[in-house]
């Protein structure tokens, strides 16, 4: 594969939502490099996964959603590029926030002593406390409790009044009884955590031994933080201030003052703990709990100029979203009539967003408009502009949705599933329109997608997604005629166009496991055909097959026993050929 700038880089990605009290991994640790002017698809059966991995590009998760850690590094060098002006007052303010740092900075002469003392809190609190072991039993049996209570309510609210009396007298017992037992549990976990605290006190030797220890340890701390930072110290401080400008310089007065207080006393919490500042992924990190850092470049007499880190698992700010989500990644949803209000025009919906996000005239905007529907093949556009959504057909409405998420020319283009609520041969114009648009505009497509078929006519590059994982990646060619993965065997083979007269249509067994609960080993285990004793016991590492291939199984170790892919699947390339006009 040639060399190509990567556009988003996602690293180790975990998303969860909190469900009825419970807590499920709908994303688990997935790392992918999406590049620029490419069609990647994400493929993968109902519940993998896939709309909510590309949801959190754009910031759309649902509002119980969030994501528990990773990065998705965002390379946009034109959004990245970042411009303050140094007025009087800002002047004022960074000498202020300057002073403020090279105070902290007397924290780092102690850092190593303030570890020890932490260290010493932690081992105190750890007598005092259950272990994690006995903590988790405890959460996960109250977690169970509550959930199964909240179920069998939920049941209770369906039953008749009138005639499932005797059933809903037995559900608000059994509710009594679980509200007991939740309250049996808690109460149990109070009384063996004041146990293990009177245990420790009682310790006379270990209190003694405590106290004198971090007694020493205090009164060396405080003359440790007494000395002098150095020059070298200083100068980073200088630009530390500067990126603290930087980074809350597109915010309102009020705003940037709470966001530099902040910003400072996360910088003060790193000093404490002696966290390398000098280190480029350190000094993200310490940023990135407050707002995206902007790394410091040149300046002029009136300015500061800089370039943002953008971190899209860290954007927190609703303003940060809208220079983003539609700007720089834009989406076409499953549904057209959904997508479109139907009380307002087709050219409003677009003019509005053309005027939302690139400031232009009303006049200029329904230019612009015109002309993205022109470029989607509506037909007399001038004509159709003041027309409502449900004067379009299918196909038209997802025209024009493909026109008002391109109207501001992003870099990149997520599709999630666009062709399924259209026939087949609205389909292929849809496709192709996709296709015919990102060689003019070149960006990047994300495509999700449930057919196969769509896959081997628009995509370059195809991610397989199983619970929450990539299990298999690769270009379309490596994955088509070389998969490697046994869920992208079962994929292939339930292929409709591979099935031969009088047999019997391939389909999975099983269903996909519940990421309510800690999977142990491979996800695909229980439904493998191909399943080793290692599978049910170690979750697989991403193997790499070529420079562009990597597959997520055991079967990829070079201590695995030789296993040859379905006979269905061998020698699958005419088929394909014949079949999807390839």
């Amino acid at each position: 594969m040639e060399e190509k700038k990567v556009l988003l880089s996602v690293k180790d990605l975990v998303v969860k939502f909190r469900v009825r009290g419970r807590i499920l991994t709908a994303i688990r640790g997935i790392s992918l490099d999406i590049y620029e002017n490419e069609c990647i698809a994400i493929v993968g059966e109902s519940g993998s996964g896939k709309s909510v991995f590309t949801k959190t590009f754009a910031g759309m998760l649902d509002s119980n959603g969030f994501i528990d850690q990773g990065s998705l590094l965002f390379n946009d060098p034109a959004l990245a590029d970042t411009t303050v002006t140094l007025t009087p007052g800002a002047r004022q303010l960074m000498e202020g926030t300057l002073a403020r740092i090279n105070k902290y900075s007397k924290l780092e002469l102690g850092a190593a002593t303030w570890r020890e003392m932490a260290e010493l809190k932690a081992e105190k609190k750890r007598r005092e406390s259950l272990s994690e072991e006995e903590l988790d039993a405890i959460e996960k049996e109250i977690a169970d409790l509550k959930f199964t209570r909240t179920n069998l309510f939920n049941e209770k609210q369906t039953y008749d009044p009138r005639k499932e009396k005797d059933k809903i007298k037995a559900a608000d017992q059994k509710l009594k009884e679980y509200d007991a037992k939740i309250k049996t549990l808690e109460g149990k976990e109070a009384a063996e955590l004041k146990v293990k605290k009177a245990e420790v006190a009682a310790d006379t030797a270990y209190i003694e031994r405590y106290n004198k220890k971090m007694a020493e340890l205090k009164a060396r701390y405080a003359r440790e933080i007494q000395g002098e930072i150095s020059e070298e110290t200083r100068q980073r401080n200088v630009v530390l201030g500067k990126e603290i400008r930087l980074s809350v310089g597109r915010y309102g007065l009020a705003k940037r003052i709470r966001l530099t207080h902040r910003l400072l006393m996360a910088l003060k919490k790193a000093m404490e703990m002696g966290v390398d500042l000098s280190d480029e992924n350190q000094r993200n990190a310490v940023f990135d709990t407050v707002v995206f850092r902007v790394r410091y470049l040149d300046e002029t007499p009136n300015s500061l100029h800089g370039t943002c880190i953008l971190n899209l698992a860290n954007v927190k700010d609703n303003q940060d979203w809208t220079q983003i989500r539609g700007k720089r990644i834009a989406t076409v949803f499953q549904d057209p009539m959904t997508s479109l209000n139907p009380i307002i025009t087709i050219g409003k919906q677009i003019s509005s967003v053309i005027i939302q996000n690139q400031g232009c005239s009303e006049a200029e905007a329904r230019r612009r408009a015109l002309e993205m529907m022109h470029k989607v093949g509506i037909p007399k556009a001038a004509q159709r502009y003041d027309d409502y959504p449900f004067q379009y057909s299918g196909g038209m409405r997802q025209r024009i949705v493909i026109a008002i998420a391109l109207s501001c020319q992003p870099k990149i283009l997520i599709c999630d599933e666009p062709t399924t609520a259209l026939d087949v041969t609205i389909q292929a114009q849809i496709l192709n329109l996709i296709k015919e648009l990102q060689r003019e505009f070149g960006y990047t497509i994300v495509f999700i997608t449930h057919d196969l078929g769509v896959v081997a006519n628009i995509a370059d590059r195809v991610a397989v997604m199983y619970a929450g994982q990539i299990v298999e990646v690769g270009t379309v060619e490596e994955v088509f005629y070389d998969p490697r993965h046994p869920y992208t065997w079962a994929l292939l083979s339930s292929m409709p166009q591979l099935a031969e007269r009088n047999t019997k249509l391939y389909s999975i067994t099983g269903t996909p496991p519940s990421l309510y609960n800690s999977i142990v080993g491979d996800p695909f285990a229980p439904r493998n055909p191909y399943c080793l004793r290692i599978d049910t016991l170690e979750d697989p590492p991403m193997f790499k097959v070529t420079d562009t291939h990597y597959a997520k199984t055991w079967l990829l170790d070079e201590h695995a026993p030789k296993v040859e892919k379905p006979a269905i699947i061998q020698n699958i390339h005419e088929k394909l050929m014949e079949s999807f006009n390839i």
